[in-house]
Order: structure tokens, then sequence, then C-alpha cells
């Protein structure tokens, strides 16, 4: 049986086939251009599996190993490269480190989402980049009117169509290079805005009779552009065997730091799916906000619980995990959020049960 690894950068891959043995058959640098990848895999046996990293430019190559009748494996890079334990780092020791790894069993692999998923991640995905740029927008555009003691009142909005008014008086006041700036930074946030607005148009005609969306907006907090973030970033569920791990793949667990009968909880992975990680700190923070219309529901309620003992930020992130672990259950059984049972404390109030005895 062979085994082949590919090292793949911006410009080339560098390729190695090995035996079971680890005899080295064939290496060499493939030029990124379409159709490469697929005509040096065309002489190996279809169905070899072939180990690709996380790299940025990894779709069109999996693409390809695919359209050669081979076996995409989409390698853990940073995993793969602390298994390998190698002091020196060159394309060819990271091919065969790769190769290694395939022999042992033991290479860590991660899922690979199918060609529909992956184009259509890209409607919320850059949806979530033009709003990162709105918001540095509004920021912008507010430190500056603080810079000259200019703020917009009453209004809860300033960017809304009653704040846009009063935003306008103010920036008339500021002095004319500065004010010849904020009202560029304006005709931008406007029409970044109104690509925004046709993103979430596109995204609903696209899936607006989807049934995991509907359940998904039963979450506390999620709504159709989170909920829709959620389904095309978790994929197939059936991948995760219990919802601690999807908690896990989200970032809503804690790192953990146990040593010598002592227990150290730090801050939230980094090393996780960011815009799922996203979606379900958003979700939390929502309800966070609306709390106090909902006091008795499950989420506020663990909310205001962890925020007395640890703080906002905490509480913030437990109610992410909870969120996650709930979209495992709604996405695995079908059915709509449900609060969870409570369990029965006695009342001590209540009057307790007076047994009378009789001495003889």
């Amino acid at each position: 049986m062979e085994y082949i690894a590919f090292d793949s950068h911006k410009r080339y891959t560098f390729a190695s086939v090995e035996e079971h043995t680890g005899n080295i058959l064939q290496e060499g640098r493939i030029e990124h251009r379409r159709g490469a990848v697929k005509r040096f895999l065309a002489p190996w046996k279809p169905g070899t599996p072939v180990a690709v990293e996380t790299v940025g430019n990894w779709y069109w190559i999996v693409d390809e190993v695919e359209a050669a009748g081979m076996k995409p494996q989409l390698v853990h890079a940073r995993k793969a490269k602390l298994m390998s334990g190698m002091v020196n780092k060159t394309d060819k020791l990271d091919c065969h480190g790769l190769n290694r790894l395939q022999r042992k069993g033991t290479l860590p692999t991660v899922w690979i989402p199918p060609a529909e998923i992956r184009d259509q991640r890209d409607l919320p995905r850059t949806r979530m980049v033009l709003s990162k740029q709105r918001t540095a927008m509004k920021n912008r555009i507010q430190a500056t009117l603080a810079k000259y003691g200019l703020s917009v009142e009453g209004v809860s909005d300033p960017f809304g169509k009653r704040g846009l008014e009063e935003l306008r008086k103010c920036v008339r006041q500021l002095p004319p290079h500065t004010r010849f700036c904020v009202d560029r930074l304006l005709e931008l946030l406007l029409m970044v805005q109104q690509q925004i607005s046709g993103f979430e148009k596109m995204m609903k005609a696209t899936f607006s009779t989807n049934e995991e969306l509907e359940l998904l907006q039963t979450l506390p907090g999620v709504g159709f552009i989170l909920s829709l973030v959620i389904a095309l970033e978790v994929g197939d569920v059936k991948r995760f065997p219990e919802c601690s791990r999807l908690s896990s793949y989200s970032g809503t667990t804690p790192r953990v730091h146990a040593s010598g009968g002592k227990v150290r909880y730090g801050p939230l992975r980094q090393d996780v799916n960011r815009y799922l990680k996203w979606a379900f700190i958003e979700a939390a923070n929502v309800v966070c906000m609306h709390r106090h219309k909902r006091p008795f529901q499950h989420v506020s309620r663990l909310y205001e619980k962890i925020r007395r003992k640890k703080g906002h930020q905490k509480a913030v992130g437990a109610v992410a995990r909870h969120l996650a672990e709930a979209t495992y259950w709604i996405l695995k059984r079908k059915v709509p959020y449900r609060e969870p049972c409570q369990k029965r404390v006695p009342n001590r109030e209540s009057p307790k049960r007076v047994v009378s005895s009789t001495r003889g």
C-alpha cells in the first residue's frame, strides 16, 4: 500500500509517495496550476490516502485529489507538527513526517466539508468581514466627534434614520479637514451597509426553507444570521460523538490546568472554529442584554449565577457553552430547544412532619 503526503505553499506543493515500509517511491515539486495535482496522482492506485495540511488554499487541492480518485485526508497542521517531533523543518521532512503518521494510523485529521457547504460558507463569512468594517467605521466617526466634544444626543442609535440627521448636524461643527474625512467615512458606511443588506437578502433567499435553521432559531439569543453560521460551520453533527466535543470545537470550553491536586481554569481557547465561537458568544451577549425581560429563563439565571461568582466575561462563556451543547442535541434529535429540567430542592420553609412517640 502506498501513502502520499503534500506540503503545500502559496505557489507550489512538495509531494512524497512512500510504500508501507517507508521506502520512497517518488518525490517532487508540483507547481500550482489547475490540473497539476491530478496529473501527479494519475499513476497511483485509486483510493490511496493523500495527506493535505489545512493551509489557506486547500479547497482546490482537495478537489483535485478527489477528482483523481484518491482519498484526501485533511491534516490538523499544529497537532501533526507536535506529533512528528522533528527539530529541523523542511518540505521533505514535513512530508516524511505526515507519511510516517499515516503508516502508524495516528494522523490527526479534521472533517472535510462537502463542496456545497464550502461554497455556502462564504456568504456569512463575507458578511462577517463587512460587519467588522462597519463597526470599525462607526467607532472611528464617534471617536472623531469625541475629540471635539461632540456627541449625538436624544437618540438610541446615532446611525439610525433619525440619528443620522443629528449626526450630520454635529459633523458640520468640525474643522474643515476633519469634516471632509468624516463625510467620506459616512459615505463608505452607507455603501457597506447596502452590501450587508444584499448579503442578507441572498442568504434568506437561499436558506429560507431550511428546517435546521428554524430549529436553531429556538435557541435563546439566536436569530436567522447566527443560526445560519451555526448550521454551516457545524455541518454534519454526527461527526461529534458527544455534546462536549462540539462545545470544545466551537471554543466555548476553557483551558484546564490540573496538576498536583489543583485545578485552574483559564480563558477560552483560540485554536478553534472562530466563526462558530463568534456565533455562540454573540448569542450569549444577546441573552445578557435581554436577561431582565426573561428572568426565569435558564440562560438568564445561569448568566446571573456565574456573573456573581466570576464576573461578566466568564458568565458569557458559560452561556455560550450551554448554547453549544444544546445545539448538539437540537441537530441530532431534530427537536426545538427546551428549557433544562430543574432539580427539585426541598423547601426549607415547609413545616416538617412531627412524629409523636409515647414512652411507657
